[in-house]
Parts: C-alpha cells; structure tokens; sequence
C-alpha cells in the first residue's frame, strides 16, 4: 500500500486506460474516495500538461466522500513509442481544522505530509478488424436510422396529401358558402327595395284619400251660409211685406 493509498482510494489505482483512434478528445474517469473522518486536499499532475485536460485537477474531498475527475485526452498522431513518456501523479494532503486558504495549506506542507501516487497512461489502439467492425456497426446504425427518418418522411407526406386535400375540400365548401351568402343577400336587398316602395305606395293613397274627403266636406260647408242667406232675406222679406201692408 502507498503512502496515499491511507488518506485516498484511487480507482482505477495504477493505469490510466485511453482507447483509440485518437482523432477526437478520449475521455476516462479517475475517482478518488476519502475513507477517513478528515478532509483531504488534493491536486492532479500530468508529465504532458498540452495533451490532457483535468477537470477537475485540484480540490478538497469531505470525509466519506467521492470526486469523479475527468481526464480528457486531445487528438493526436498516436506513436507507440511515445505512450511511456504519459504519467499522471495523485497528491493529496490532510487539511487542518483551522485552515481555510488551500494555497497556504500547499505552501506551508511539509515533505512528510505530502502523500502521493503515480499512474501510467495506457494507450490502447484498436486493431483493424476492430475498425473494420465499428465502421460496419456504424453503418448498420446510419442504415437504420435513414430507413426510420425515410419512414417518418413518408408518413408526412402521406399526411400532407391528407391534409392536401382536406385543405381543398375546405375551400370549395367556403366558396360554395360565400356564394349562397352573397345570394341570400341579394335576395334581402330585394325585399327591402319591395317594402320601401309598398311603403311609398301606402303613404300616396292615404294622402290621395284625405285630400279628397276634403274636398268633399268643403262643398257641404259652403252650401251651408249661402242657404242661410236665402232663409233670412225670405225671412226679412215676408216681415217687410206685411209691414208694408
């Protein structure tokens, strides 16, 4: 057991695995675990610090805890030759009670109370019937997935033509109602145009009507002073007669 192995559980515990072709960013987990009842301080190391990205690479694990540090390896020509030269170094460090500045608790460490731990990087290259199989897996999974987005085409057109002609019918169905609108109209202009002239009709004949009952009583009440006259010079005359006898 290492010296960091007391403080820290590592896993994987002593190789970092890479699988490629490595011509997109490879990605692989290292946890940490702290089993004991204090926090622990912790940093990430690399010997090629311009081919990882470590996410994250420095931090404090609580007690009983566990950090998930994601180490991301970027695309690169690979050489097997070269795979030697990758190490990553775990170091970690008690925190006391009464620090809260991390720099400080780095700054200030003692060699004895640095705890550390190495791990190699494995570089593994897939063989070409590997390749072979993962582009024919990829293909059948292109296949696959062009059948089913053809099948989903098809299914819209065929509801397009649906909706197609739905939509004509609609149409035809709304000329043929504005059509019996526009003659309903027509029809109700008419009938308004009709009543007005009945009406006009109506007003001429009660008025043809009162002048003429007008007419009629005005000969009545004319002839009526003029036999009064009549009356009274007879009247006057037979008085004048007698008197004149």
């Amino acid at each position: 057991m290492s010296k960091l192995e007391q403080i820290l559980i590592l896993d994987p515990s002593s190789d970092l695995s890479f699988r490629g072709p490595f011509t997109d960013v490879v990605t692989t987990n290292l946890k940490l675990k702290n089993p004991s009842d204090r926090r622990v301080c912790f940093k990430v190391k690399t010997t090629a610090p311009r081919r990882y990205c470590v996410r994250p690479n420095s931090g404090v694990i609580d007690p009983g805890t566990t950090v998930t540090i994601s180490v991301m390896l970027q695309p690169f020509d690979y050489d097997p030759n070269e795979k030697s030269k990758h190490k990553f170094m775990v170091q970690a460090i008690f925190v006391p009670s009464s620090v809260t500045d991390l720099e400080a608790v780095w700054k200030d460490a003692k060699p004895d109370d640095l705890m550390d731990s190495k791990l190699r990087c494995v570089f593994d290259m897939p063989s070409d019937n590997d390749t072979m199989n993962e582009l024919e897996s990829t293909k059948a999974a292109t296949v696959l997935n062009a059948s089913k987005a053809d099948g989903t085409s098809g299914a819209k057109a065929g509801s397009l033509s649906m909706d197609d002609t739905e939509m004509r019918k609609l149409m035809e169905e709304c000329k043929r109602l504005q059509t019996e609108v526009g003659k309903l109209y027509d029809e109700n202009r008419q009938l308004k145009d009709e009543g007005l002239r009945m009406r006009k009709a109506n007003q001429f004949d009660s008025s043809v009507s009162k002048s003429s009952a007008m007419m009629s009583k005005e000969p009545a009440s004319k002839s009526l002073p003029s036999l009064l006259v009549i009356l009274a010079a007879i009247f006057i005359g037979f008085f004048l007669g007698k008197f004149v006898l």
